[in-house]
């Protein structure tokens, strides 16, 4: 990690070539360096987490990291040590080195090698010698954390002064828990698009501007958005207006009176099945308040019949459910809107950033769809 810290500084200080974060098969990760043409004072190239298509190379500037690491210390009330739980590739992980090192401080990264555990978050954060202290999560892993029976795990979490919960929706049911267990947990909204999460608890961070336009959509505007996309430059997800830098989000959302964020779920999820539009978030926000029900996935698969049917990937913690079972207490829930095919797993499946793979996800479903 050291290496990628030096080689993140030079390039922050414009001593040295903006780099590319990429990790081995081994796990090991190093700095790369990488030319943006077109681009001025690009720090860091990151990909986009290839969750919904193709990963795309978002050029992020010095002037976007500066803006949203003042503005995240600010949410934050202070600046402290970080302990690093994400991949380095990824724009979650490499804000930990940047926000570090705009702070003077030392990040201390847990062992990845045998992926996410319990055991190797608890050692690392017992080697935090700050006494303010920052971690970023996505919400399985600290699903995982709070399973866990070891008490020093829960003891390690309290520690820390804010728990960053991003890259997937968070259930109720597990913000319910971390509160219930004392843990300070912080849930953001953003994308590599906009140097991370740029929305705090619905509310915007200082600096970044929020409004939806009139197909829904969110749109984040401010310092924080990225420079563009190096391998399309001219991508009309980002936009100026009166001064302002745009990015227009897959995602739709509503604001309250008081100017806070909801986000309704991606506007591809829209599933228009016997003609009937059905939202895939509304449908798993009621999955997952089923108990048993740890985490939902809910899609469009072709069918013959009704031309897009639901269907749902669910996680749950009892395994004795089976999808049988899952599907009658859904439609005595959503009725009409209750997924036609279900498969049940005890953890839904990961991409390296720990979020959903919904493109595995939606495969499998529509082919055990077919099959049905």
């Amino acid at each position: 990690m050291d290496e990628i810290l030096k080689a993140l500084a030079a390039a922050l200080h414009g001593e040295g070539p903006a780099v590319e974060i990429v990790t081995a098969p081994d796990g090991t990760a190093r700095a790369v360096p990488v030319e943006t043409p077109g681009f001025e004072d690009t720090v860091v190239v990151v990909r986009t987490s290839g969750s919904t298509g193709t990963p795309k190379a978002t050029v992020l500037t010095v002037d976007a990291l500066a803006a949203s690491s003042m503005a995240t210390a600010i949410a934050l009330r202070g600046e402290g040590q970080w302990l690093l739980a994400l991949p380095l590739q990824y724009v979650a992980g490499v804000q930990v080195l940047v926000r570090s090192l705009f702070a003077g401080t030392r990040p201390w990264a847990m062992d990845l090698s045998g992926g996410f555990t319990p055991d190797a978050f608890t050692a690392a954060a017992g080697e935090l010698t700050d006494t303010i202290r920052f971690t970023s999560l996505v919400p399985t892993q600290l699903q995982r954390l709070l399973d866990s029976p070891a008490p020093d795990t829960l003891a390690v979490l309290r520690r820390f002064n804010a728990i960053l919960l991003g890259g997937a929706p968070a259930p109720a049911g597990l913000l319910d828990a971390a509160r219930d267990a004392g843990l300070h947990v912080v849930t953001t909204y953003g994308s590599a698009e906009t140097c991370g999460g740029c929305v705090y608890g619905g509310e915007p961070l200082d600096g970044v501007e929020v409004r939806i336009d009139a197909e829904g959509r969110i749109l984040l505007g401010g310092d924080t958005v990225a420079a563009g996309y190096l391998d399309a430059p001219g991508a009309a997800d980002f936009f100026e207006e009166d001064g302002i830098r745009w990015y227009r989000t897959g995602d739709l959302g509503e604001l309250a009176p008081d100017g806070k964020l909801t986000v309704l779920g991606r506007a591809d999820d829209v599933i228009i099945t016997g003609g009937v539009k059905v939202s895939a978030a509304h449908v798993q926000a009621g999955l997952e308040k089923l108990d048993g029900v740890r985490a939902a996935f809910v899609t469009g698969v072709p069918s013959a019949e009704w031309g897009q049917a639901v269907a749902a990937y669910v996680a749950v913690s009892d395994t004795v459910m089976t999808a049988e079972e899952l599907l009658a207490a859904a439609r005595s829930l959503l009725g009409a809107m209750a997924p036609k095919t279900v498969v049940t797993a005890s953890e839904l499946p990961l991409l390296p950033n720990g979020k959903p793979d919904r493109l595995a996800m939606a495969a499998l479903l529509s082919e055990r769809h077919q099959a049905e």
